[in-house]
């Protein structure tokens, strides 16, 4: 097995936390760089009151790149899987306290009929418990509190450890740097999420690749509906 984890670069406008980051950023030139400089997949903010993103931005990553498409926003209706089809995504993320457990099965099963993949995202014991619940193949850990914004990255450090073998982890939220990155991979995370850090950079290429161990690596694909 070769050494590294994975690194699904993020493109978004904004955020609650942070305010605007880049509003009027240019989604293809991003997207692009993300995929030159060796990232697994592309996640694409499609929330506009929070993030000020759209399905546009997401209709536009697909048609710049051959990358894997997560569309992030906070799904609550079947409808959203849909569209996230419709618009290119490969992917979709799934947000276990925003959802009943129900309303989280019933979307789970409706995205395995659309052939779309999962990130189901967990934040603590409670969610993760819940999220088991539903066999998903991904789970992402959230560092961030969705209560009051905090970021710990201690949580996923907490957390992997009850993940069953055989699930992707992907960490989220708070990393920024190489060192971050390989202690994610001593620990037997399978894939990390930066957003606010490659938006925010001049080069987004170079910084891409700066995270990555090995390059061919990074470009094995993380969801199974290919495009």
């Amino acid at each position: 097995m070769r050494p590294g984890l994975s690194v699904i670069a993020e493109f978004k406008r904004g955020s609650p936390s942070a305010g605007a980051i880049r509003p009027n950023a240019d989604v293809a030139g991003f997207v692009t760089a993300y995929e030159r400089g060796g990232a697994a997949a592309v996640s694409v903010l499609t929330d506009e009151p929070h993030f000020h993103g759209s399905l546009a931005d997401l209709e536009t990553a697909r048609e710049a790149t051959s990358l894997p498409i997560l569309r992030k926003d906070f799904i609550v209706d079947p409808y959203q899987l849909w569209e996230a089809v419709i618009a290119g995504a490969d992917a979709a993320l799934l947000i276990v306290a925003a959802l009943a457990d129900e309303d989280l099965e019933v979307l789970f099963e409706e995205a395995s009929a659309l052939d779309l993949d999962c990130v189901v995202e967990v934040h603590d014991d409670e969610d993760l418990e819940r999220a088991l619940r539903i066999e998903p193949d991904v789970i992402g850990i959230n560092n961030r509190n969705l209560k009051n914004l905090q970021v710990d990255t201690e949580t996923t450090a907490d957390l992997v450890t009850d993940i069953p073998a055989g699930v992707t982890v992907v960490a989220e939220s708070g990393y920024t740097g190489r060192e971050q990155i390989e202690e994610l991979d001593r620990i037997g995370v399978d894939a990390v999420l930066i957003g606010e850090t490659l938006m925010r950079c001049e080069d987004p290429e170079a910084m891409v690749r700066s995270l990555t161990f090995d390059e061919d690596a990074t470009r094995e694909h993380l969801f199974t509906d290919e495009r």
